[in-house]
């Protein structure tokens, strides 16, 4: 099969860079695709970011510290860009007014006015594809939730439950680092960092939220500094979310949870949905299992639990029995990506990237998170519809 070569930059080779990286170095465990991702540029002011790429990825031809010289590249078509939050405002701007594709991180923009000035940006360029990182809707267990929320199986909705809990930064004498300073971070805190991807699943189900309240808190005032000077933490560790969803049809209380200090806990993300009809729940935690508990009047309520196959939204080469871990959901949501690229609205399934719209949407319930936590309130969101 002939594949469309998609050529890609980089700008900001750190981390998720790498895992980019990774995602196109496997490309051949997927099934049956007429495209592939191609790594030729990448840029980071830092030389030794760079130089894991050049030592590491054949396909690199080019890499620069000033991202603006990449986006000269005629021959780049598309960008993954994974920089500090303060950042995105200037750098999103400039790669979609370049008319490249763009595959940008969470929470696309520091705060909800810089959102929409990439939105606006956006606006101009409509042809293009812009998307937002959220990979954890593609393991198997919550695109199998995913495909039953389409196909209506809840009947009236209960209550919802999502979230996303890390642990990593609970150890007092771990590094500050810029997710810490309001300066890179934004006032968000977990917010911008974490919401993205508890956010994801419940705006393309079109539950949103009407109002909220919410409880936010910082657990470690402090952190040693590269210098081991103990200097303060001003963002958000933890936000707890109590939100009421309102559409025609029904009602329900929605609790989002996003937590970079959950004791036992490391990259946790959950979705919890109890229905009148059908209930469903899954966890990163145990990767392979899936409950549901179907229901008919007056008959027994059981959970049914289950080992999820392999089967994401993608067919792979791996086995159905074999475990499907966060490499593969990177894979997956990449070639999502790749996908509505070359394809647009015939892609080969039906389960997209977070879209700009979505991400507009999370920054108006952070928003709305921080009054509530200010004031004490309750506070309404205006979805203009």
């Amino acid at each position: 099969m002939s594949k469309r070569i998609i050529r890609f930059g980089i700008i900001g080779c750190g981390l998720m860079g790498k895992e980019f990286a990774s995602a196109a170095s496997r490309w051949c465990h997927l099934i049956d695709l007429d495209f592939v991702p191609r790594i030729v540029a990448v840029c980071d002011p830092n030389p030794a970011a760079v130089t894991w790429f050049s030592e590491n990825v054949d396909t690199v031809e080019t890499s620069y510290s000033d991202y603006k010289e990449l986006l000269k590249d005629d021959t780049v078509e598309a960008i993954y860009c994974a920089v500090p939050h303060h950042l995105h405002g200037e750098i999103y701007v400039d790669i979609i007014k370049s008319r490249k594709h763009l595959l940008g991180e969470k929470p696309f923009g520091v705060d909800y006015e810089t959102n929409i000035k990439i939105k606006e940006a956006l606006n101009s360029n409509p042809d293009l594809i812009v998307r937002c990182s959220s990979e954890f809707p593609f393991f198997p267990g919550a695109y199998q939730i995913y495909q039953w929320v389409k196909d209506k199986r809840f009947g009236k909705i209960i209550d919802v439950e999502v979230g996303f809990w890390h642990s990593s930064d609970l150890d007092p004498n771990k590094h500050i680092n810029w997710k810490r300073q309001i300066d890179t971070n934004g006032e968000y805190g977990c917010m911008g960092d974490l919401g993205m991807h508890v956010l994801h699943l419940p705006l393309r189900f079109g539950w949103k939220p009407g109002n909220i309240r919410a409880l936010l808190s910082k657990v470690i005032s402090e952190r040693p500094d590269k210098e081991d000077k103990m200097v303060p933490c001003e963002t958000w560790d933890n936000a707890i979310l109590a939100c009421e969803v309102k559409q025609e049809e029904q009602n329900f209380p929605m609790t989002l949870s996003m937590k970079r200090i959950a004791p036992g806990h490391s990259n946790t993300w959950f979705i919890n949905i109890h229905g009148t009809k059908f209930s469903a729940k899954f966890s990163t935690k145990n990767p392979k299992e899936l409950s549901s508990l179907p229901y008919n009047p007056g008959e027994s309520q059981a959970w049914h639990v289950e080992d999820t196959t392999h089967m994401s939204a993608y067919k792979s080469i791996t086995g159905a029995i074999f475990e499907f871990g966060f490499s593969d959901s990177i894979l997956q949501m990449w070639a999502a990506f790749c996908d509505e690229l070359v394809n647009k609205e015939n892609m080969k399934q039906s389960f997209y990237c977070a879209t700009p719209d979505e991400a507009e949407g999370s920054h108006k319930i952070f928003s709305a998170a921080l009054e509530s936590n200010h004031t004490g309130r309750t506070i309404q969101i205006d979805w203009g519809n």
